[in-house]
């Protein structure tokens, strides 16, 4: 057998290995995950809570924000749209504060004690 002969069954048997290889199969983790456990993994580290970070954007932006930035399917992106929304949708009870006379609000304003000269 010559080396030109050699060389080209080489080269047809590198690529027929090259394309009948096997495929890598592409995994969603996120697949089947609720939403809380996907907001603690992947958002946590940044944000203490879910609440407000959905406040005063449109469905669709903050799904396509998710999509691009921190999830790995468009399920899972929808499923933490809605978790977002669903978490700033509820109905808070704001805190009342006690009233302040004048004198207290003073007494705000001013440190506790004078600061020493040196």
């Amino acid at each position: 057998m010559s080396p030109m002969k050699a060389r080209c069954g080489l080269l047809v048997l590198a690529v027929i290995v090259a394309l009948g290889g096997s495929v890598a199969v592409a995994q969603n983790l996120d697949q089947g995950k609720p939403a809380p456990k996907l907001f603690a993994e992947s958002c946590a580290s940044c944000h203490r809570s879910p609440r407000g970070l959905a406040k005063g954007r449109f469905h669709l932006t903050l799904y396509l924000f998710l999509q691009k930035h921190y999830s790995s399917g468009s399920s899972s992106a929808w499923a933490m749209t809605s978790y977002l929304e669903s978490i700033d949708s509820g109905k808070r009870v704001a805190a009342k504060r006690p009233a302040t006379t004048g004198a207290s609000r003073s007494r705000l304003l001013r440190p506790p004690a004078p600061v020493p000269a040196r």
